[in-house]
């Protein structure tokens, strides 16, 4: 499948590509091994955002003391 680059740098995916992203209207673009690879992104407002990840660590079990826990393992000096 083709897909054209306008004047304007501009590309029109192609419709039997995105029919199956009915509900994505924004990819992450970035380039790997000399090719353009595109990434589904769903935005979120960023209030629900932070609601549902301190829901998941809730149910998670997750406490203050595992992050603490977490950053001194992850800032802790590699050799």
């Amino acid at each position: 499948m083709l897909a054209k680059k306008t004047s304007k740098n501009q590309l029109t995916l192609p419709k039997d590509i995105v029919k199956d992203f009915p509900d994505i209207e924004y990819f992450d673009v970035a380039v790997k091994d000399s090719k353009i690879v595109l990434t589904p992104v769903k935005i979120s407002p960023v209030d629900e955002t932070l609601e549902g990840i301190r829901n998941k660590i809730e149910k998670l079990g997750i406490t203050e003391s595992d992050v603490k826990d977490a950053i001194k393992w992850a800032r802790k000096e590699k050799r």
